[in-house]
């Protein structure tokens, strides 16, 4: 990582900023953002503008609220529109946890406004719960439909949502069953998703705790997990990424307070 970061500061060095481009474009958005942690503040935006939209997005996920603030301080209004409509929602809340309070109001104000209702919402449950770390970005199918018309709206909608591993049947936003994306691939077209769909489901309501949440994942391997409210209906989904980030933020004050 060094001898990149090392290419990078000479690129920067010699105004070379088309070769920069293209040394950034193919990189693991986490390693872009490590890469962030050591450029100088006042190049962190100048870098940022010569990755790829996608890239951007996931990179600027991944970094830490420094940066992530040291970068929104630096955007333009239309930069900081296309970012933060570009994340997942549960990033961008994680985000605007972290960060000064005028530049919450500044981020929301440039956000579009269904993301910004989402937004909202996640920022309202309890910081420990399952709807704090939730994201609202799931596919959601009918128990009528066949196979294909499962498929068409995957493909519709799926580009915008955290995962298309795992979709949710509902019934009047009420959780019924799940469907796996294998067994859709390996099923024939004109079943219907009633006949397919999985009714015995695991999932958690908005106010479990997150740590109980997590420790979910390890039990059963899962790559999700839907979260419901007081009436079983789907609000939301904790994904494999975020149960992660809890299970490394418990270790971390354990070790804190055993030090």
């Amino acid at each position: 990582m060094l001898d990149i970061l090392d290419k990078i500061l000479e690129l920067l060095e010699n105004k070379d900023f088309p070769q920069l481009g293209n040394l950034l474009k193919d990189m693991n958005p986490a390693d872009v953002a490590e890469l962030f942690e050591d450029l100088p503040r006042e190049k962190m935006a100048l870098v940022f503008r010569l990755l790829p939209k996608e890239l951007a997005a996931d990179a600027f996920a991944y970094m830490n609220p420094d940066e992530q603030t040291v970068l929104v301080e630096a955007f333009s209004d239309k930069e900081l529109h296309d970012v933060v409509n570009e994340l997942y929602v549960d990033d961008a809340a994680d985000m605007i946890e972290e960060m000064p309070a005028n530049l919450v109001k500044r981020i929301l104000r440039h956000t579009d406004a269904e993301t910004r209702v989402l937004i909202n919402q996640i920022l309202n449950y309890p910081k420990d719960s399952a709807g704090s770390i939730m994201t609202m970005e799931y596919v959601d199918l009918k128990r009528g439909m066949t196979v294909e018309e499962a498929f068409d709206r995957i493909r519709a909608i799926g580009v915008e949502k955290e995962t298309v591993y795992t979709c949710y049947v509902t019934d009047k936003r009420k959780l019924i069953g799940i469907v796996s994306a294998k067994d859709l691939m390996t099923t024939d077209d004109g079943i219907l998703i009633s006949e397919l769909m999985e009714t015995e489901i695991i999932s958690v309501r908005t106010y479990t705790d997150k740590e109980e949440v997590a420790s979910l994942f390890g039990k059963y391997d899962f790559l999700a997990v839907p979260v419901v409210d007081n009436e079983e209906r789907l609000v939301g989904i904790v994904t494999v990424d975020d149960a992660i980030d809890v299970i490394q933020d418990e270790a971390t004050e354990d070790i804190e307070m055993m030090a």
